[in-house]
């Protein structure tokens, strides 16, 4: 059986609840619901929510170990490598789940290491993991409007009509994470990278 390490990338506290920055939480819930686990706070390299779970049934059911760092995104690195530590789960085997600017809204993709972009929890996780080569499911949030600051639309909700199509994509994120850990990276990048 082997045992996956999924971190929803995100901002502790109701003020960040519905940031764009914060999708990685939202996948990470769905997904502590969709295994029936549930959340509770932990101290390992910083304070963390951790849930438990199976993906699916049987003796060779993967463990998932879901995970939102509660450090604030610049320093999820500490829990995530702590948590890697703990459960000896590879790199190969951690699953990133955060927004990506660079990526218009609605869309999702995936990858195995490559550069940061800037994004503060990854550049953390890289850092404490000593390592860029784990997963990513890259939630496309879209460029900011205008001259907004990119900081500034990170840390803003998302908008009306964003909303109508949130639940759905949150959804269709979850599905990709746990089409990472069963079928792995290149049939699921054939099957979400296509739409």
């Amino acid at each position: 059986m082997s045992t996956w390490l999924v971190v929803g990338l995100g901002n502790p506290g109701p003020q960040y609840a519905q940031n764009r920055h914060n999708v990685g939480f939202m996948v990470a819930d769905l997904l502590a619901k969709r295994v029936g686990g549930s959340f509770a706070r932990k101290t390992r390299g910083g304070v963390v929510e951790v849930a438990e779970g199976r993906l699916g049934y049987g003796v060779d059911a993967p463990k998932l170990v879901l995970a939102k760092p509660l450090t604030y995104m610049n320093l999820s690195g500490g829990p995530v490598a702590a948590l890697a530590q703990f459960y000896k789960v590879p790199p190969a085997q951690v699953v990133a789940v955060h927004d990506e600017l660079d990526i218009p809204y609605g869309q999702i993709r995936m990858k195995l290491g490559g550069g940061e972009g800037g994004h503060n929890g990854l550049r953390s996780m890289s850092k404490s993991l000593s390592t860029k080569d784990y997963l990513r499911v890259r939630f496309g949030i879209g460029r900011p409007p205008g001259r907004q600051d990119p900081a500034d639309f990170v840390l803003s909700d998302f908008s009306g009509s964003e909303r109508k199509e949130l639940e759905f994509l949150v959804d269709r994120a979850a599905d990709a994470v746990e089409s990472l850990i069963v079928k792995g990276l290149e049939p699921t990048q054939n099957a979400y990278h296509a739409a």
